[in-house]
């Protein structure tokens, strides 16, 4: 395929929308509130009303304000600008009053603001098509650009061209750690081997996280993009995509834009008429969350029980069937072609000095707006929370918000004011993480937060190591014990002795992060801790 002809398949795209356009949430927050029941009788009244010459209705990724889900959003194209109104918790009743409003009809429909803060504080990169296009034609891709930037790497760039670019861009790896994405790239690049992989690690399993998932059902094709410019950028020929069953709608997606850029070339052999070749295959995990870490992942991958391994060697070396491996998420991977399209520098000047770019969060917990957001590095915590996220529901008070999952910490709200970058949340005891984010109101009780995530991680555990898989259980134990308040000063100091044990001794990033979300809630709520231990002393005293 020639660029000419992909230009051509975008146009013809374009030509055939219709002035107006009708887009459903069918991500699958909104699929559960029966928004695909929403979709049928949209085109049904469009239908009853003869209207099919001017109306489109299409089933979209995710729309970002969950909170209102199911959402309809109506954009009529005029000679100047395009008319948009958002509609939300739309039931299929609705249907005829939305189509009814097109003829001038009055409604008591539930309309969004598109000018509050949640939309207009966002700036949409790996978002940008979510919600705009149809996840399930590759047309609709390629009419918003799709595919270009492959073209690009493919004809115009070497791979050492690419890496640079990836480099000087400043991506880090959005998956958690923050590793430089042009270094891991490099790394890969120069090792040798005989074969080279590329894996796509959407197992994403932190509570309260839908990113990736979202991503995936919204904008499968950008996905398969970066990998395969990825794949071109380390010399890879195959590369795997490893999602979690649980995201069924992601992966039928996903197995329909595979087999789509098949068809068209853009995926198999000699993409772009070039020496280039690049297939995608998909291995689906049982759900295990040590498989988000990538010496498990690999293994899974491998067909052997999903359990980490101690690195060095690390997958950039030796990494799946021993051969040299790039594994990035999800997100990382839906950067790349916009980054390519638009340049290094375009991308370099978002972001903070160390943190460059966007971040996707999910938004949820105690708070007005829950959903998606992509903003800035270096946006506030206190913009994201309090702006964008509309406050505490019912006039509460904001207490803490948890980034990072399991692996990350409790940030009090007087701390609110730091901004989102690797650094600064690292410096409070947190972490970037994948993209969770937690808000909790003045009702929480912070222990019974940290046991939570305790209990997660030891019901997670692979148990391979003796730190891990015992030590989760001591910890979660003792903070039960302070829970109930049963505890004493003794068992506060056995629970930091604990935490630092298997932090430092355990042998991957799950037990080695397990005690966070304890060590940040005792530095920063360390009285709630006590004020439970001293109820435990007056009533053993009491007892004696």
């Amino acid at each position: 395929m020639e660029l000419t002809e992909l230009l051509d398949i975008g146009r013809q795209e374009r030509s055939q929308q219709k002035p107006v356009q009708i887009r459903c949430c069918t991500a699958a927050g909104c699929l559960s509130a029966n928004s695909q029941g929403v979709k049928q009788q949209l085109e049904q009244a469009v239908k009853a009303e003869g209207l099919e010459s001017e109306v489109q209705v299409t089933g979209v990724g995710c729309m970002r304000l969950c909170c209102q889900g199911p959402l309809v959003e109506v954009a009529e194209s005029g000679e100047k600008r395009t008319k948009q109104r958002l509609y939300g918790k739309v039931t299929p009743e609705d249907a005829s009053a939305i189509i009814g409003v097109l003829r001038g009809k009055e409604s008591q429909l539930s309309v969004v603001d598109l000018e509050q803060p949640f939309f207009t504080y966002q700036t949409p990169i790996v978002l940008e098509n979510s919600g705009k296009i149809d996840p399930e034609r590759i047309q609709a891709y390629i009419a918003a650009q799709g595919y270009q930037a492959l073209y690009q790497v493919l004809r115009e760039m070497t791979p050492a061209g690419v890496v640079d670019s990836i480099s000087r861009s400043g991506l880090r790896g959005r998956g958690g750690a923050g590793y430089p994405t042009g270094l891991k790239w490099a790394t890969v690049a120069k090792a040798k081997g005989e074969r080279k992989f590329v894996i796509c690690n959407a197992d994403e399993g932190d509570p309260g996280a839908f990113m990736d998932r979202s991503v995936l059902e919204s904008d499968p094709h950008r996905v398969l993009e970066g990998m395969a410019i990825a794949a071109y950028a380390v010399g890879a020929s195959q590369g795997y995509i490893y999602v979690r069953a649980e995201y069924p709608i992601a992966i039928k997606r996903l197995q329909t834009a595979i087999h789509q850029a098949q068809r068209l070339g853009l995926l198999g052999s000699n993409i772009f008429d070039s020496p280039f070749d690049f297939k995608i295959d998909i291995r689906i995990g049982a759900g295990a969350y040590v498989c988000g870490e990538e010496t498990a992942l690999m293994a899974s991958i491998e067909g052997k029980r999903g359990v980490p391994h101690p690195r060095p060697p690390y997958p950039a070396e030796s990494g799946l069937w021993g051969y040299p491996t790039l594994i990035n998420n999800v997100e990382t991977f839906a950067n790349i072609a916009p980054i390519i399209r638009k340049g290094a520098d375009w991308f370099a000047s978002i972001g903070t000095a160390k943190s460059k770019g966007t971040k996707v969060f999910a938004l949820a917990g105690k708070i007005r707006n829950t959903g998606l957001i992509e903003v800035p590095m270096g946006t506030s915590l206190r913009q994201i929370v309090a702006e964008m996220g509309g406050g505490i529901p019912d006039g509460g008070v904001a207490k803490a918000v948890q980034t990072g999952g399991p692996s990350g910490g409790c940030i009090p709200a007087s701390a609110f004011d730091t901004p989102v970058d690797y650094e600064s949340l690292t410096n409070l005891g947190s972490m970037m993480g994948s993209g969770g984010m937690i808000v909790m109101d003045d009702t929480t009780n912070m222990v019974d937060v940290a046991r939570f995530f305790m209990e997660f991680c030891m019901d997670e555990s692979c148990g391979k190591c003796i730190p891990c898989r015992v030590g989760t259980v001591q910890l979660h134990g003792l903070l039960t014990k302070i829970s109930e308040g049963k505890a004493l000063v003794t068992d506060l100091e056995l629970l930091e002795e604990l935490c630092d044990m298997v932090k430092n001794t355990s042998l991957c990033g799950l037990g080695q992060s397990a005690p966070n979300p304890v060590f940040s809630t005792l530095r920063y709520f360390r009285d709630e801790y006590l004020a439970l231990i001293a109820l435990g002393s007056v009533s053993l005293n009491s007892t004696d």
